[in-house]
């Protein structure tokens, strides 16, 4: 039986200036479509698994390009809901060598902005789910998105689905009224795979590692244990904390990689070194959607989940757009240790 997995959260429009423009240059804009959630559920997708995304969408032809797009992927679209005034857009500044990348921020009043509580039946939706992801940027966007998204998790939960969420602070987000640290707890509590880096954590939970030196750039594995363990004491349901490890030798060339914890053996994935970046946008909701296919698929074997995920991530930072559209075989190409690019005929 193939594993069905439910994603929830906001789509965005992105509009990109061509090239390495920047903002004050750009004379046009390329559009696509992202966001965290939205990409997770692009990704499954692409790896064959029955995978849902449920967010609202405003009724008009944006609204409707967006539905489509999703579509086209092979994404179960069905409990999208259509209303709300429109689409939130982010621009996106590209960054070369010594000069970072820019996002810039237009989603207020948005359609999913303004679900409540109750809007969506999660009961029904839910119906044999086999995981239910959704990351911190949903809470962060309105108090009523943060109630749908507690009530979909405590569902989940009743029902024994597994939840998984990757913290993703953002700070420019939290605008109405409430800290992550007052908010996310209380989500985090439901949740049984947890993604987030060291700041992710301080940020959302007031989490530290203990007895580690951080300072200077370079974190050793055991201030990733630590943070792991705390997260593990805290939230008693948690049975997975996964860490990205990004090295940003400049806005071209990061290295990557990631660590496991599942409380008592912390497992490392191997380092990709990507020399020449082509958009890394998305490259952390790439890993999310890698290593819940990884977890579904591999069964037991938590090392291969995350060098999945880990190899995936490194593949979506060759394509341009939100979305990583690579295949199962491509991304276990890459596992394998066959990084060369040559052409495929």
């Amino acid at each position: 039986m193939t594993p069905r997995v439910v994603s929830f959260g906001e789509i965005m429009l992105r509009l990109s200036t061509p090239g390495y423009q920047r903002f004050a240059q750009a004379t046009s804009f390329d559009a696509c479509y992202g966001g965290g959630e939205a990409n997770v559920a692009v990704s499954l997708a692409n790896y064959g698994i029955d995978s849902s995304f449920v967010t609202a969408l405003p009724k008009n032809e944006i609204g409707t390009a967006c539905h489509m797009e999703l579509k086209k992927y092979g994404v179960d679209t069905k409990d999208i809901q259509f209303g709300g005034e429109r689409l939130g857009i982010y621009f996106l500044e590209t960054g070369a060598v010594a000069r970072a990348s820019k996002v810039v921020y237009d989603r207020a009043h948005s359609s999913f902005s303004q679900v409540k509580k109750g809007q969506f039946n999660w009961d029904e939706i839910l119906e044999g789910a086999s995981l239910f992801h959704w990351t911190g940027i949903t809470p962060a966007v309105s108090q009523g998105a943060a109630d749908a998204c507690l009530e979909a998790i405590q569902v989940a939960n009743r029902k024994g689905i597994t939840v998984s969420t990757d913290l993703n602070y953002r700070k420019n987000l939290w605008k109405y009224g409430k800290k992550a640290s007052e908010v996310m707890p209380e989500l985090v509590a439901g949740c049984d795979i947890v993604l987030g880096n060291e700041e992710d954590a301080e940020m959302v939970l007031g989490i530290k590692p203990e007895g580690v030196d951080v300072t200077g750039g370079h974190v050793e594995a055991e201030a990733y244990r630590s943070v792991s363990q705390q997260i593990m004491k805290q939230f008693p349901r948690v049975k997975k904390v996964i860490t990205t490890l990004r090295g940003s030798v400049s806005a071209n060339h990061n290295s990557w990689s990631g660590v496991l914890y599942d409380g008592k053996n912390l497992f490392t994935a191997p380092t990709y070194q990507i020399t020449h970046i082509v958009d890394r946008v998305g490259g952390g909701d790439s890993f999310m959607g890698g290593l819940i296919y990884g977890l579904l698929t591999y069964t037991n074997d938590d090392e291969k989940a995350l060098r999945f995920a880990t190899a995936a991530s490194c593949l979506k930072h060759t394509i341009l757009g939100d979305f990583n559209q690579v295949t199962v075989e491509e991304v276990e190409k890459l596992m394998g240790g066959d990084a060369s690019g040559r052409v495929s005929r």
